[in-house]
């Protein structure tokens, strides 16, 4: 039976099949990260190592910057507050297809009008903002946390609005790290985070929390095996991504990406077998052919076609890289020149 992955935004599901072909492309690295609050907020205690997560206490504390989000008439989501100046993130898919946009805080706030700053289908990310005397009361921002400190079993939280049932936490643990999940326009998501934490449709745009009530990713999917609600398998946009996407979008502009522009698939004695190449593309212009093996890129070992898209999303357009393949039973060491991501990845 195919494994489904799906987006989470509303009450019907987008589905997106995994295919056995994932065609790379990357994620730009802006040089420094938007100013953000590193250190604890004035409320914030650590749990001591090897305590178990308060649920009840911690949901207490973040609950206030985490908002309901509704894009035009249909498409509803969730989202969280980022910084005093009302920016607010959430997921692409979530906006997508809205006409005008309106979040609300808590079960009972009134709804408030928002403006979409930008998106990023690349991550499954976008921005929006709010006048900050719109909002009753104080914003709560949410502190980011960072996306390497993980290891499967931390504990975690997630603050959504399935179904439309705004301020709703689940808590479970980070199953998994480094999955590779499918973006919006088709390209791979590298380093997302598995958890067993209850997200439904949705959850999309909802942080998933450390025990400290820090953001470490944003619900975007989960796996099911054909239906479109939780299954114990679900998949968040690692918070280093939002960290690299945000100077971007604050300025209404597309993060710039790194594309190489083959589709490959698992080959049978590992590696990452090119099943097409882009005509007049990067890797084309850098000599990889269909056929190919990419066994190392960029002085990294190639197991399977993630390898690939994960090394190629840390790099930025321009860059040069050394792909290691082998071709008729022998290895050629080729230069490829990185090009600029597409808008939408094409079908392999």
């Amino acid at each position: 039976m195919s494994r489904l992955l799906f987006f989470i935004a509303g009450a019907v599901s987008v589905g997106a099949v995994v295919g056995a072909l994932a065609l790379a492309g990357a994620f730009e690295d802006d040089s420094a990260p938007p100013a953000r609050s590193e250190g604890p907020s004035p409320t914030a205690t650590a749990a001591p190592p090897g305590s178990a997560i308060d649920v009840a206490d911690l949901y207490e504390r973040v609950q206030a910057g985490v908002v309901f989000v509704q894009a035009g008439q249909g498409a509803t989501g969730s989202g969280f507050v980022i910084d005093d100046e009302g920016h607010i993130v959430t997921n692409d898919h979530v906006v997508e297809a809205g006409n005008g946009f309106r979040v609300r805080f808590g079960e009972d706030g009134d709804p408030i009008d928002a403006e979409l700053l930008g998106a990023d289908p690349s991550v499954d990310l976008a921005l929006l903002k709010v006048d900050p005397g719109d909002v009753d009361g104080e914003l709560r921002p949410l502190e980011l946390g960072a996306s390497e400190d993980l290891r499967p079993g931390d504990p975690v939280i997630a603050i959504g609005s399935p179904f439309g049932l705004a301020g709703t936490v689940t808590s479970g643990i980070v199953s998994a790290l480094g999955r590779t999940i499918q973006a919006p326009n088709r390209f791979s998501i590298s380093g997302a985070i598995q958890t067993d934490a209850a997200i439904n449709p949705g959850n999309s745009g909802g942080p998933l929390l450390d025990e400290q009530g820090r953001v470490i990713g944003v619900n975007s999917q989960i796996r099911t095996g054909g239906g479109n609600a939780n299954t114990g398998v679900g998949f968040a946009v690692p918070v280093d991504e939002i960290k690299r996407s945000l100077p971007a979008l604050e300025r209404g502009e597309d993060p710039e990406r790194a594309f190489l522009g083959v589709s490959s698939g698992p080959a049978p004695e590992g590696g990452a077998e090119v099943g097409s190449v882009v005509e007049d593309g990067p890797a084309a212009r850098g000599g990889l052919r269909a056929g190919d093996t990419i066994v190392e890129i960029a002085s990294q070992p190639v197991q399977d076609p993630d390898d690939v898209s994960t090394v190629v999303n840390s790099r930025r357009p321009g860059d040069e890289v050394r792909v290691v393949v082998e071709r008729g039973g022998e290895r050629r060491t080729l230069t490829v020149t990185l090009g600029e991501q597409p808008e939408q990845a094409s079908n392999p």
